[in-house]
Order: C-alpha cells, then sequence, then structure tokens
C-alpha cells in the first residue's frame, strides 16, 4: 500500500513487529524493468532490505531518507536509515527499538575533506578554481546507531572506526552482469575507460585527462555526464573534445551498444577516486572484464592478479601505472580480465547482497 510519504509492506502473517526504514520509497512505486529502476543499485537494494523484513514476520514502513517531518506513530522494534534521520529520530522511538544505519558511504568528515584536497590540488596545479559537487550534509547517525549494515570494504569501515560500532560488511549488487568478451588484449592493451556519476574532480577524472594528454599513445574513453558540470567542462574543454586519444561520450546506459561497444575493445578502468562506499562503476566494469585500475578509496577489493590499487592518487603513480600494465604480456592481461570478472560474480552480485543481508537479518533477530 502506498501513501504520499509512507510505503506500507506487510507480512505474511497478522503481526504486530514493524520496521521503519527510512531510505527511498521510489523503487516501490516504478516498474522494476525500467531504466530508471536498473540506473542505481540502491533501488533494487532497498526493495529487498525492506521485504527481507517482511520474510521475517514484520510489517515494514518505507519513507525518504531526507523525509525530515515524519514521525513515527507506531511501536518500531527496529529502525533502519542511511544518513540523517537517525539523530531525528532517535528520541521518538521506544527504548527496545534496534537502530541500524544502513551506510552506502564513506564518512561524510572524510567525504568532504578528500573532494576539499582534490579541488585545492586542482588549483594549484592548474589554477582552476571549480565548484565542489559531493559535499555531504553533515550526520550524527553512526553516534546514535546500534550497530551498522556497510556498503564497502576495509576502507570504508575505516572511516567509520573511531566510533566502535559494530559493522556489518555487505558486497554491493550490480545492476547487470556481462558475458566474458572475448578480446585481443594484443591490440586493445592501451585502450582505458574512465566511467562514473557525479562529482568529476572528487572522482578523479581531472587527473586522468591530465595523464592522458601525456600519453598520445594511448587512448581513453571517458563514459559520464560532464556537460553538467560546467566548469569542469569549460576548464577541461581541450582534453574532453580537442584531442584525438580522448573520446569523451558523455552520460551512457550500461546496457546500450555504444557502452558495449566500448567495453569489448578496451582493456582497462582507470579511477582514481578520492571517496567511495563502494563504486558502483567499478563493479559493472569488473563485470565486463575490465582490469581495474582504481583507489584504495573506490571501496572495492581488488587482488594483484586481477588489477592495480593506487595508493597516491597522483599524476605521477597513475601514469607510470597505465604503462606498466599497458606492457604486461596479452596472456597476463587476459588472466587479470578473467580474474576481475570471476571475483565480480562471485561477490557483487545481487543473490550474494542478499544473502549477507539475509544473514544479518537472522542475526539480529536471534
Amino acid at each position: 500500500m502506498t501513501g504520499n510519504d509512507v510505503v506500507s509492506l506487510f507480512a505474511p502473517v497478522k503481526s504486530d513487529k514493524n520496521v521503519l526504514l527510512s531510505y527511498i520509497t521510489r523503487p516501490f512505486e516504478i516498474d522494476q524493468n525500467s531504466l530508471e529502476f536498473l540506473s542505481h543499485t540502491n533501488k533494487w537494494e532497498c526493495l529487498q532490505i525492506a521485504q527481507t523484513w517482511v520474510d521475517h514476520g514484520y510489517n515494514v514502513d518505507i519513507i525518504d531518507y531526507d523525509n525530515n517531518y515524519f514521525k513515527p506513530k507506531k511501536n518500531y522494534s527496529i529502525f533502519i536509515d542511511i544518513h540523517s534521520n537517525m539523530e531525528r529520530l532517535s528520541s521518538q522511538l521506544g527504548k527496545n527499538c534496534k537502530k541500524i544505519l544502513h551506510i552506502t558511504g564513506a564518512y561524510w568528515k572524510f567525504q568532504n575533506r578528500a573532494e576539499k584536497i582534490r579541488l585545492s590540488n586542482l588549483q594549484d596545479r592548474k589554477n582552476f578554481s571549480l565548484a565542489p559537487r559531493s559535499q555531504v550534509p553533515p550526520s550524527r547517525g553512526i553516534e546514535f546507531a546500534d550497530c551498522a549494515t556497510i556498503l564497502g570494504n576495509e576502507f570504508t569501515k575505516g572511516t567509520f572506526s573511531e566510533f566502535g560500532k559494530k559493522l556489518y560488511e555487505i558486497p554491493l549488487s550490480t545492476t547487470i552482469e556481462y558475458p566474458l568478451f572475448e578480446k585481443d588484449f594484443s591490440k586493445i592493451n592501451k585502450n582505458y575507460l574512465w566511467f562514473g556519476s557525479s562529482g568529476m574532480v572528487h572522482k578523479g577524472l581531472d587527473l586522468v585527462l591530465d595523464v592522458f594528454r601525456e600519453l598520445p599513445d594511448y587512448n581513453l574513453t571517458v563514459c559520464g555526464n560532464v556537460s553538467k558540470e560546467k566548469d569542469f567542462e569549460k576548464a577541461y574543454y581541450e582534453e574532453l573534445y580537442c584531442l584525438p586519444n580522448i573520446h569523451t561520450l558523455g552520460f551512457v546506459d550500461v546496457r546500450s551498444d555504444i557502452f558495449l561497444a566500448v567495453i569489448k575493445n578496451t582493456a582497462a578502468l582507470i579511477f582514481p577516486s578520492c571517496s567511495e562506499g563502494q563504486s558502483g562503476c567499478v563493479v559493472t566494469c569488473m563485470h565486463a572484464g575490465l582490469i581495474p585500475v582504481i583507489s584504495y578509496e573506490s571501496g572495492v577489493s581488488v587482488s594483484n592478479n586481477s588489477g592495480i590499487i593506487l595508493k597516491n592518487n597522483n599524476i605521477e603513480e597513475i601514469l607510470c601505472s597505465i604503462i606498466n600494465l599497458s606492457t604486461k604480456p596479452a596472456d597476463e592481461l587476459r588472466a587479470m580480465s578473467l580474474n576481475s570478472w570471476l571475483y565480480a560474480r562471485k561477490y557483487h552480485t545481487r543473490e550474494n547482497f542478499l544473502n549477507h543481508y539475509c544473514s544479518f537479518a537472522d542475526k539480529l533477530v536471534e
């Protein structure tokens, strides 16, 4: 049953146990096969979190995480929030209500500081003063939560370590799975992809463009809505649109023929983001068999036989990593691509997300 502010799901057998989920209501209102539903992992994941508690015998009320006027009118056994409602609603819930923060990104102070450092470094390097795009509103949610589920790895968990709360790691799901494409790595070993959403400097596109400007024999495809960030587009117009080895496609649907053509002709992803929970863009590209060359702060675990973890995220390190990777034998690149694909198929699936979340729910109920 859907209302204006609250979506309510009911346990199959009449129950007086209730869960309040502060996440997003939109997934319960749209077609699950629509482009909107498939555009981000959070739609399906929110749906499954709610359904998991229904399957455990709870009625579930879902509100949007930015709903700042909702007031509880029921006795809730469990409250789940992703960011801003935990502090506001904690005092309005019963003392026996279990409060769970569902963490989808790095701690807000870490993320905001990381982006500001990137912007400052860009200004020092190029004298470009650009607007921040990924600043997160302050939240004391982790302080008020009893425990948390977290989409991320040791990096993401580490940004919350000072609070001493139990963190249950849940692997990010995926919006798509690809077959393992046959590729001739002797021919595509110098072809790279940068693929990201908003926050071009936050996600390191400026660094990547500066690197490929110095590597005219290497090819970069840029898939991201660059035109929405006019100041960035203006600052990097020449690199984005005038250099013969850089091809900017803008926003691209990962199910489109255009994106399929790109990933079939690309060896690796380059993604030096400064702060993520667990990057869905990285996971998507690993499902496509791309070799990840990513920052530690991307929140995705990568072994030496499947990709490269950047430690400093500076131009020199990125440039050297790209050259070192591209000069590896084709058979070694093919093996790394396979390992990347296998890892994604094992850990970053809807089934694995659901298994981990159900296991967490079982523990909480017990």
